[in-house]
């Protein structure tokens, strides 16, 4: 069996602020903050969870459910980008209505009491067209993202119009925009002009002046009114970076379509390269002032390290498509808690649909699809939810929950990581964090372009100043392909000593007096706790084991379902440990309803409302829904709508209901003309009852096409996976006119000819490979219930 060591001494943490010029107070006299290590709310730590989602690129009707859903995952800060380019396509018109109504979008996040981050650019990337810049910005004398005057005009006018949107929104005013981030990659990054691009090919200006002109930028937008609490950068690639004056903002990425059309690099890229993104570093340590991805311009311990752009995904670039491994975001946010970031940040959180312009009806990069910026978010492009977000939901639960301690824990390595090979799938990842003795051990199976395998027989000990703890006391540990975990050392459970666990904390709840603890066991492990035996008095598991091992009680759980832990201490306090399995922790659910804390256990998306008054129940082709709750509900529901409560059952801590909503076969006509043709024709009322309807179409070849009337409305790179349309924004037309689907082919043997003395060009391939392989309408339900008051 293979030990692996980590010397965790020295985990006392150097933490302090005043040196950093951010922060404000609100009207109810709360406060934001900085240390050098993390944000603070009312002088304590603070984690935040900031998942992006574009308001312009989402259909309005539906922003506030999304807005919930986002909420529910875990997520108490929403970023969002204000393309310039959408709401002044015509020089001197500004457009802030329907789904470009910002100040609608922030008064929704404010109701559900999530802060917000305004992205103002003016260059923001984003995969939009010029980056976000208008088009007639490229007919103008002057160098755009510099301090041209010329140019600072024009950005004064943006920003004294997104002053005005935001007017009273603002923390200091009491409303919820916390952030504005200023630029996004300057000199660093850019963009394609559209208007040139398939003649010249030129690119928007990556910017100059430096630091100067992104201070330039937030005196700007301090004139114009946006005066905000915390001012952000993103700092990556050598990008500008005016600190103290704004706060750097990290990310990472794990999958690069932009590679696939480097100059004279794309012809030797026949596999994507592995990439050093989950190998653990620490990122907040002046004896390490730089490392992979984190090269700062700064001593790292000055400031925190934090992340606004973690993969929550990729938007398919033409050149390459892939099938997106949504573990990869959850191992994502392992590695970047585990090197040392209190303030995580996802790009995307949620997808989108670009929105047509007048001018030029596609506003996407043109490497991306027209319409699709889908993203594979842990949210989809119509509210489709992915299992990234069942899984980092978990992690935010963990990090919200027990924020005050964890900010505080320091990053250990087990050795220079700088060497560590990402091809190397055979050698165990681990890192510590920890604070006066107690922590966190953070392990990681993932890694990107390669294929992995379980990590079997081994064990890991963590050596403290005066103990050693071996994961686990007796036996071996696996961890499972693809998996990754946070297992914690040294933790109190309500006065008594767990020393570890095999298994993963997710979070704790108060009941009637007991404190109830909730883990999951990862992938391929068993789960177990040693819990020191001191202090206890009783201990029993439901379905497991207890081994007396000198001082510790080990407690051995079921593998294959939940089971439930008391402990008694010698003071008298119930502790209780509830333990799922990996694949039921994917229902599990922390949730305010009527009144107080409840956990729930559904495969439906949980959407609450009213502060716990109203719970929403969303499922996908499922018209029976099942929902365990703890405590269970008092009284009975004062009504249900879109189902009924169909009975209800108790068995050990959970009262089940089982609901169900009208059964819905959705009506339509499918006529395929050929491989590649097919149109769709729908009955009137075809959708009623539904909260939406998902087209589902199977198809190979190149793109995906999807009209109504000749209107181009979604697009689809083909990858192999099911292509997915929400129809109910579009339910009017569609029964109107229906619905035209076109697979352009995949052409092989193309020979352009223009062997002729006229104007005469044309193309012939040997050999065109499309077809429509299965189309089917994927119900989605929602049973809303009120609770009694």
């Amino acid at each position: 069996m293979k030990n692996y060591r980590i010397v965790v001494e020295n985990d006392h943490k150097h933490i302090y602020s005043g040196h950093i010029p951010l922060g404000g107070t609100n009207p109810a006299g709360e406060s934001i903050g900085f240390t050098n290590y993390y944000m603070e709310k009312d002088g304590e730590p603070f984690f935040g969870i900031c998942g992006e989602f574009h308001f312009s690129r989402y259909h309005e009707a539906y922003w506030e459910d999304e807005i919930v859903k986002i909420k529910m995952g875990g997520v108490n800060i929403i970023a969002t980008y204000i393309f310039w380019n959408l709401h002044e396509e015509v020089e001197g018109v500004f457009e802030w209505e329907g789904n470009k109504d910002l100040r609608r979008f922030i008064e929704l996040c404010s109701k559900h009491r999530l802060y917000v981050i305004i992205r103002i650019g003016p260059f923001c990337h984003g995969e939009i067209r010029n980056g976000g810049l208008p088009d007639w910005l490229f007919g103008r004398p002057f160098e755009v993202r510099s301090n041209d005057e010329g140019y600072l005009a024009y950005v004064h006018q943006l920003y004294q119009e997104i002053g005005l949107q935001v007017q009273g929104l603002l923390y200091k005013d009491g409303g919820p925009v916390i952030g504005t981030q200023i630029e996004n990659e300057h000199q660093h990054s850019s963009a394609q002009w559209g208007l040139t691009v398939g003649i010249t090919n030129m690119w928007v200006s990556s910017g100059r002046d430096g630091t100067a002109h992104m201070l330039k930028l937030k005196e700007m937008a301090l004139e114009a009114g946006i005066d905000t609490p915390i001012y952000t950068c993103t700092a990556w690639g050598g990008a500008s970076t005016p600190v103290p004056d704004m706060l750097p903002l990290w990310g990472g990425y794990a999958y690069w379509p932009w590679i696939y059309y480097e100059e004279g690099r794309a012809s030797n890229i026949t596999e994507h390269p592995a990439t050093p993104e989950y190998i653990f570093r620490d990122k907040h340590n002046n004896n390490i002032p730089s490392s992979y991805n984190f090269e700062p311009c700064y001593l790292p311990e000055t400031y925190p390290y934090a992340c606004c752009e973690m993969g929550g995904g990729m938007v398919q670039f033409y050149k390459y498509r892939f099938a997106f491994p949504y573990n990869s975001v959850p191992a994502m946010t392992v590695m970047k808690v585990g090197e040392g970031c209190n303030l995580i940040g996802y790009y995307m959180y949620h997808g989108g649909s670009n929105p047509k312009g007048k001018l030029n009806p596609y506003t996407n990069d043109l490497a991306t699809p027209k319409i699709s910026y889908d993203f594979n978010a842990m949210i989809g492009e119509f509210g489709q939810v992915r299992e990234s977000y069942k899984r980092t939901k978990l992690q935010h639960y963990f990090l919200s929950t027990f924020q005050k301690l964890f900010s505080r824990t320091k990053t250990l390595l087990p050795g220079d990581t700088i060497q560590v090979d990402p091809y190397d799938v055979k050698t165990l990842r681990y890192a510590v964090r920890s604070h006066q003795g107690a922590g966190f051990l953070f392990l990681n199976n993932f890694q990107d372009h390669v294929d992995t395998h379980n990590l079997e027989d081994f064990n890991i000990s963590v050596d403290l100043r005066g103990e050693t703890i071996t994961f686990p006391h007796q036996g071996e540990l696996t961890l499972g392909k693809d998996s990754f975990a946070i297992l914690p050392f040294n933790f109190d459970l309500g006065g008594i000593t767990l020393k570890y666990a095999t298994a993963q904390l997710i979070t704790k709840m108060e009941v009637d007096g007991e404190e109830y603890y909730f883990f999951y066991i990862p992938e391929g492990m068993k789960g177990s706790y040693a819990i020191h035996s001191e202090g206890i008095k009783k201990a029993t598991v439901d379905k497991g084991n207890c081994n007396q091992l000198g001082e510790l009680t080990v407690i051995e759980v079921a593998d294959s379902e939940s089971s439930l832990i008391q402990l008694e201490s010698t003071r008298g306090k119930r502790i209780m440990i509830y333990t799922m399995t990996s694949q039921q922790s994917l229902n599990f659910w922390k949730v305010k309803l009527h009144g107080r804390e409840r956990v729930v256990f559904t495969d439906t998306n949980l959407l609450v409302y009213e502060d716990g008054e109203e719970l929403k129940l969303e499922s996908t082709d499922q018209h029976t829904v099942v929902m365990s709750v703890f405590p269970a509900f008092e009284d009975s529901f004062a009504s249900i709508r879109g189902g009924e409560l169909t009975g209800m059952t108790q068995e050990g801590l959970f009262k089940t209901y089982n609901l169900k909503a009208p059964a819905t076969e959705i009506q339509f006509e499918y006529t395929k003309m050929n491989n590649e043709r097919a149109t769709l024709d729908f009955a009137r009322n075809a959708f009623t009852g539904l909260k939406e309807a998902l087209l589902r179409i199977h198809y190979t070849g190149d793109i995906g096409y999807a009209f109504i009337k000749g209107e181009l409305i979604n697009d689809n790179f083909c990858n192999d996976t099911a292509w997915e349309i929400g129809l109910k924004q579009f339910e009017e037309r569609l029964v109107e006119h229906g619905m035209y689907l076109y697979v352009s082919p995949i052409r092989k043997g193309i020979v352009v000819n223009s062997n002729t003395t006229m104007a005469g060009w044309n193309e012939t391939a040997e050999q065109s490979i499309a077809d429509i392989l299965s189309i089917s309408i994927v119900p989605v339900y929602e049973i809303s219930i009120r609770f009694m008051k």
